[in-house]
């Protein structure tokens, strides 16, 4: 616990789609004294991400989907390109990733390696994501993907040569931190060798 926070208090502000919080504590200043803040925090639950990759190809799968709160702030089209993820569930999270991998690429994968944790916007979200690397090969496919009805995905599954997902990176066709930072660490780490 932290002993610069305390009478901390919630209030629910919305659970129409997941949870929107209002915060009230006090925070302990570098003089002792104790100052008042609000924050609104929205939890959505965490959630895993993972870069599929083929060496001998030098490909990746990556997935192309609407996120409507990126259309209301610039992108034209509302469209970006990811890494394949999802929300934990009840899953753990190399659970998770498989399933959301099958689900949405088409591929089943078994073995996944994760490389790190990040807290992807900690001003607001109180998300933790799971960042994953697995390799995959033609015979891994098992069906087109897409992701589910039900959930109302429209999902495109893209296969790019590596360099030339590195390079959207720079010409801005790649806009999504958690792509950016697997494409990067596939790159720092040279995964693809």
């Amino acid at each position: 616990m932290n002993d610069k926070i305390r009478n901390v208090e919630t209030s629910v502000l919305s659970d129409n789609w997941y949870t929107l919080r209002k915060v009230t504590y006090e925070a302990q200043q570098k003089d002792g004294s104790w100052e008042k803040h609000y924050r609104e925090a929205y939890d959505r639950g965490n959630g895993a991400t993972v870069l599929l990759y083929n060496r001998i190809k030098q490909t990746v799968i990556l997935t192309r989907q609407f996120r409507m709160p990126t259309y209301l702030n610039g992108n034209a089209d509302g469209y970006l390109i990811e890494t394949c993820a999802g929300l934990l569930d009840k899953d753990n999270p190399e659970d998770c990733i498989r399933k959301e991998t099958e689900e949405e690429t088409g591929y089943k994968i078994s073995s996944v390696q994760k490389v790190f944790e990040v807290y992807m916007s900690p001003g607001s979200v109180t998300e933790i994501l799971y960042f994953f690397v697995a390799e995959y090969d033609q015979e891994m496919k098992v069906s087109e993907g897409g992701g589910l009805a039900h959930e109302s995905e429209n999902i495109e599954v893209l296969e790019l040569p590596f360099t030339d997902a590195v390079a959207m990176i720079k010409s801005g066709d790649i806009k999504d931190a958690k792509t950016i930072m697997l494409l990067q660490y596939a790159q720092l780490n040279n995964l693809l060798g």
